[in-house]
């Protein structure tokens, strides 16, 4: 069994105010269009509730609330997820075949592959070590991390210049050359919608 990694179009900054918005409408938008997904989560992760886990209705309200949070840190997973759950529903999903599933170091070397090219502003590995919007608490998993629209512009202006520069392309594997281009295609679709960005989510 792989990793898997799930990438969403938004604008970064509105969605980071969903965080301690206490926006009860969201909640309960969230409530009618995930109802199934929370139960099936609450579920899987019966045992853990049991032991004192929020439920995941629960850690959705205290992140829309900005806490209180679980002062147990092995029940941080439960805001991660919950997160996850308000980009699904207020991003465009993007398409990451070439990042699910997969195994290893698979992200480190898809941005060795975005280096070789020129592309420095941004990394697939930050979307399993970056953090949380505060104050969220530190979770793992889900990793999560963040491409602000500032970032991605850099990243094609880079991606431009290499090309300009002309030359042999570097010798990539296909698998990476793939990867990269769907990494592009990320980019692109923030590239013309003013202060949208990439979260993306590693389970």
């Amino acid at each position: 069994m792989g990793s898997s990694l799930s990438v969403y179009l938004l604008d970064v900054a509105a969605t980071r105010a969903l965080v301690g918005s206490r926006d009860e409408q969201l909640l309960e938008v969230v409530r009618d269009r995930f109802g199934d997904d929370l139960a099936r989560d609450d579920d899987w992760f019966r045992s853990e509730i049991e032991d004192g886990a929020p439920t995941a209705y629960e850690a959705l309200r205290a992140v829309v609330h900005g806490g209180p949070f679980s002062e147990d840190k092995q029940y941080a997973f439960q805001y991660g997820y919950a997160y996850q759950r308000l980009c699904s529903l207020t991003g465009s999903f993007l398409a990451n075949s070439s990042f699910t599933p997969h195994r290893g170091d698979w992200l480190s070397v898809v941005d060795e592959g975005l280096t070789a090219l020129g592309i420095t502003a941004v990394s697939v590995a930050a979307f399993e070590y970056g953090d949380l919007p505060a104050p969220l608490p530190r979770s793992y998993p889900p990793g999560c991390g963040e491409w602000t629209h500032e970032q991605c512009l850099r990243a094609l202006e880079q991606f431009e210049a290499t090309k300009a520069k002309g030359g042999t392309p570097p010798p990539l594997d296909p698998e990476v050359v793939e990867a990269v281009m769907q990494c592009l295609g990320w980019l692109r679709h923030a590239e013309s919608r003013p202060g949208f960005g990439v979260i993306g989510f590693k389970f």
